[in-house]
């Protein structure tokens, strides 16, 4: 009985293998070359990984299937592994990836037997009509700079071209099962007219290799097309790191920062700009517009009131139109006592910049030092004696209102600097010829060894007046007017104790 079996089989197998073998017969005929047109071609069958028979033109030192994978994975990566993987599959067409002999393969399952059909180009063959259109189409798709395949309805490869090989090739190896799907969103259902970006890892490993895929839904399953866009991914991570470090460079920044896109959204702000404002992060993260932001910091009272709304849309375009020029930069006294400096500034791509800083305390310190120099000035008004104060560079600094009515000058009404040079020209006029304005001119240009003097001279209108000459600080020269206790002395100099150099 079980020899009967084993007979059975073996005749079953033999006609399997006449009947496969004998239907290309030697050579076959391809569609897509001349009518009547053979090309030369070799037919394997294998039972498993054994070769069980093949025509005439087949490799003699080939007897399994790894034998004629060796043979064949350099120009055909995608050839597969073992013929186990045809039965899911049923059949799959293959371009090389390298010009040769071999014009393609062909990969059946045929009855629980696996049939490879090698097929060699005829140099001189020449295509004509339909058959070379055909032929251009299919050297078209082998030639095209992006990977092209085709799957079933169930996600199986059964048809690729040679940017498709070749990229197999590179990342799976040689030794690799190339008749599975190389990208996994194909092997799930695909959406028509709807792209998808997929990764797949490099060779070695260390990085990844990003793709866009498309699908075009056909009666027995999809074609599949890949571009390559690594490029595009290493330019969004460049800028997504670069917001990131602006962002955390912007994030110790004590000045607030709101920058608007060209469509007047806002597109970055930071913390400084929650603090200052006091506008909730929520709202700010929302990406307001330009004049909902302003609208805000309005209705907070964190801006100058308008005095009607009409004026405030004024106002808010001329805003806008001055931002965009960088002619924006106001100062905003805010009714909490609080003074902010706003400055507009265009940013690349047609966007805004706003930049708000909190100036109330150095606005605070310049007030109280302009209210200090006015306290000092109105002593020195109600001073009888007429004072001036010359710098180290010989330029009056600070006079008197008794110093301008002696003299009928007025230095503060005055667009350049007085110089010495200059006070002098007005003692001059309105005094004798005395040699001590020459005497207070070279004191004041001097550094070292100075020491408080004083000399008497008279005015042209009979009066005698005394000048007292003294160092004070940072090489500074205080000198004052004074009459004369005694009329009848004659003009002198009298030097004091020289004082120590500040």
């Amino acid at each position: 009985m079980t020899d009967w079996i084993v007979v059975a089989t073996s005749a079953f197998l033999a006609a399997v293998a006449a009947i496969v073998i004998l239907r290309p017969h030697r050579r076959v005929t391809v569609p897509h070359l001349r009518p009547g047109t053979e090309t030369v071609g070799a037919v394997y069958l294998f039972d498993e990984t054994d070769l069980l028979d093949c025509s005439d033109e087949a490799w003699p030192d080939v007897s399994t299937w790894q034998d004629l994978r060796e043979r064949l994975k350099v120009d055909f990566p995608a050839f597969p592994m073992t013929p186990s993987c045809l039965r899911d599959v049923g059949s799959i067409v293959m371009a090389p990836t390298t010009s040769g002999e071999i014009r393609r393969v062909l990969c059946e399952w045929i009855d629980g037997a696996a049939r490879v059909q090698v097929e060699l180009s005829i140099p001189g063959a020449i295509d004509t009509g339909e058959h070379k259109e055909t032929h251009s189409l299919q050297r078209a798709m082998d030639q095209a700079p992006y990977p092209v395949w085709q799957v079933d309805k169930d996600g199986r490869l059964r048809w690729c071209n040679e940017t498709y090989s070749k990229l197999v090739h590179h990342v799976r190896g040689d030794d690799s099962d190339s008749s599975s799907p190389l990208f996994p969103c194909a092997t799930e259902q695909p959406h028509t007219g709807k792209k998808a970006r997929v990764s797949i890892d490099a060779p070695m490993g260390d990085r990844k290799l990003w793709y866009e895929l498309s699908f075009v839904a056909q009666d027995d399953g999809y074609l599949c097309y890949a571009i390559d866009v690594n490029a595009v991914v290493d330019a969004e991570i460049a800028q997504r790191n670069f917001v990131q470090t602006l962002t955390k460079t912007f994030a110790q920044l004590p000045i607030g920062l709101a920058i608007f896109d060209r469509n007047r959204q806002l597109a970055l702000f930071n913390p400084a700009l929650v603090d200052l404002t006091g506008l909730p992060a929520q709202f700010l993260s929302g990406r307001p517009g330009l004049s909902s932001f302003f609208d805000r910091l309005r209705d907070q009272n964190l801006m100058p009131e308008p005095k009607n709304y009409g004026g405030w849309r004024q106002q808010m375009n001329a805003l806008v139109e001055a931002a965009v020029d960088g002619r924006y930069q106001e100062t905003w006294t805010l009714p909490s006592g609080s003074v902010y400096s706003v400055n507009g500034r265009p940013h690349p791509d047609g966007a805004i910049a706003f930049l708000f800083q909190d100036i109330t305390a150095e606005i605070t310190l310049t007030r109280r030092f302009r209210a200090e120099l006015e306290l000092g000035q109105w002593v020195l008004d109600g001073l009888d004696e007429a004072i001036a104060v010359f710098a180290g560079n010989g330029m009056l600094t600070n006079s008197n209102r008794a110093y301008r009515a002696l003299w009928n000058a007025d230095p503060e009404s005055s667009f350049a600097q007085v110089s010495v040079v200059d006070a002098m020209r007005d003692w001059q006029d309105r005094s004798e010829p005395t040699p001590i304005w020459g005497d207070i001119r070279d004191f004041v240009d001097l550094e070292d060894d100075r020491a408080e003097w004083s000399a008497s001279f008279s005015l042209k209108n009979g009066d005698r007046m005394t000048c007292i000459v003294s160092p004070i600080q940072k090489s500074a020269t205080l000198v004052r007017f004074v009459p004369d206790p005694d009329p009848g002395k004659q003009v002198q100099r009298v030097a004091a104790k020289p004082m120590e150099k500040a």
